[in-house]
């Protein structure tokens, strides 16, 4: 009896260090899980935020000469000294520049409330003063003055699109259509066409003069000036006024950009919308492919194959799948779908191109592809274990009140069976979306500013590339290593991604949640 006890003791005990084993490794996971969100959170936050600007003071470690900039800090490491990270303007590099320097040759450091950040269209920043702005008679800096400029400016930039889109796109077609119809160089119709076309370019060339008096004139910290055309500015903040409401505003205005606009300046400025658009298309044209084929090769499996050898090696099979480096697939789709399928139908349908491919070469509707298969053994063995799920009483109440095979398992098996169908999608569009290496291969590229959707028929491009999100990180990780511009930028993607991918997977849960209520409880 003493015996027994000591071993109930032993037993106990070992019972309870495992429990304790497994409690201590599910938080050490859990926090490394918490720690990479927070970095992802407070960098990604940091490009969006607008950071006061500082004039400095502090001799060049290059040249040993005293340097005075506008520039925006940052600890950039704290042992054994502290070493500040700077981001300046200067009448060598107008557009940023950027510098380590010791807090020891740091000779003086204040807010600079006069210095203004000035963004250009093409994503480039500028830290200075402003001056003067010209409209086009030159007048001291004033807020009222330079929206007034801007307005301005705005009008006839945007007079000369509406000439550039309405009349000379208009002359081009029919330019175009004449080629077309070989009509004669020296034709009336076409020396028509070319006399329109000199008045509206001198009309044209006329306005872009008028816009170019247009400027804003500002100075650096050490005192020399710059000028700059209103047409290339996007915004004018003195963030170092700012109130913190002010900087609330600022920052959505800084995150609606990024939604909203393409990248700037390799991928180190501007928006992401191209990658995100790319992103969501891709999940969603994988979704519509790999659902129908994972759940019929779940039910043939679960329903209708036989118990044998074959059938088993199948299921082996599927789970080895689920094993396979991503980049393999990524090799195969590239040269099974991209070179053999896309090529072959290059050749039955659009032989009046050759050789300039259409579908033989990589494309969104590859991509998807792709993904399709990469992420089928996820969908077939998470609908198996739904179908598996299914009680047989429920079964055979429908065969027995006459249905027929295929009827019980459109009407009875399935529909019961969704919720862990659902749970497939789910992971399938997690995975899906977070993968980089095989879309390298078989369509997504870090730039490429053309929507797959457009206004031209047919609408919907698949034969185009693509922009992605992780491809986008993946670029902007190799960038932030030469460019400290880059990096917060790639953790604002990083946590795009985290929101898109939380987002989709989201609305499956709440429809799989939908489903298991419906036929589950009702």
């Amino acid at each position: 009896m003493v015996e027994f006890l000591r071993n109930m003791t032993t037993a106990a005990q070992r019972q309870s260090y495992a429990i304790s084993l497994s409690a201590f490794l599910c938080s050490m996971l859990l926090l490394v899980m918490i720690s990479i969100l927070m970095l992802i959170v407070v960098r990604g936050a940091a490009y969006f935020w607008p950071e006061p600007i500082e004039q400095l003071v502090y001799t060049s470690a290059e040249s040993g000469e005293q340097k005075q900039v506008y520039a925006q800090t940052s600890l950039h490491q704290t042992a054994p000294h502290k070493v500040w990270q700077l981001q300046y303007s200067d009448a060598r590099f107008p557009f940023g520049n950027k510098a380590l320097v010791n807090a020891d040759v740091l000779k003086s450091r204040r807010n600079a409330a006069d210095a203004a950040s000035v963004r250009l269209h093409d994503g480039r920043q500028l830290f200075a003063r402003p001056l003067t702005v010209t409209m086009p008679q030159s007048h001291p800096f004033s807020a009222e003055r330079f929206a007034k400029a801007q307005q301005h400016e705005l009008a006839l930039s945007q007079q000369i699109e509406q000439i550039r889109v309405q009349e000379l796109a208009a002359i081009h077609i029919k330019l175009a259509e004449y080629d077309r119809r070989n009509v004669e160089k020296e034709a009336p119709a076409r020396e028509k066409l070319r006399a329109q076309f000199a008045h509206w370019h001198k009309k044209i060339l006329a306005l872009e003069e008028e816009r170019n008096a247009y400027t804003l004139q500002v100075a650096f910290a050490n005192q020399q000036r710059y000028t700059l055309p209103l047409a290339d500015i996007a915004s004018l903040e003195f963030v170092s006024r700012l109130s913190w409401m002010e900087k609330w505003g600022v920052a959505f205005d800084n995150i609606a950009v990024f939604l909203t606009e393409s990248p700037k300046q390799a991928n180190t400025a501007g928006g992401v919308f191209p990658a995100l658009f790319g992103t969501v298309l891709m999940v969603f044209l994988m979704t519509i492919i790999v659902t129908p084929f994972g759940v019929l090769a779940a039910v043939y499996l679960s329903e209708y194959a036989p118990d044998n050898g074959f059938t088993a090696a199948i299921r082996i099979s599927v789970s080895n799948m689920a094993g396979v480096p991503s980049i393999v697939y990524g090799v195969f789709g590239l040269g099974f779908f991209v070179y053999t399928l896309g090529g072959n139908l290059d050749a039955l349908f659009f032989t009046e191109q050759l050789p300039a491919p259409t579908f033989g070469t990589p494309g969104v509707f590859w991509a998807a592809l792709t993904m399709a298969i990469l992420t089928l053994p996820v969908v077939i063995v998470a609908t198996e274990e739904g179908l598996q799920r299914v009680p047989d009483g429920l079964k055979a109440g429908s065969y027995a009140l006459g249905a027929t095979k295929a009827e019980t398992i459109m009407r009875t098996i399935l529909p019961i069976a969704s919720p862990g169908i659902m749970t497939g999608v789910i992971l399938a569009i997690a995975r899906a979306a977070g993968e980089v290496a095989p879309l390298m291969l078989v369509g997504a590229v870090k730039f490429a500013p053309n929507l797959p959707v457009d206004g031209e028929f047919p609408y919907l491009h698949l034969e185009r590339q693509f922009m992605h999100l992780g491809v986008l990180i993946y670029d902007g990780a190799f960038h932030s290593q030469t460019d400290a511009k880059g990096a917060p930028m790639m953790f604002a993607a990083c946590l795009l991604l985290l929101a898109v991918v939380f987002v989709l997977n989201i609305v499956a849960v709440i429809l799989r949640t939908r489903l298991r209520k419906r036929y589950l409880v009702g």
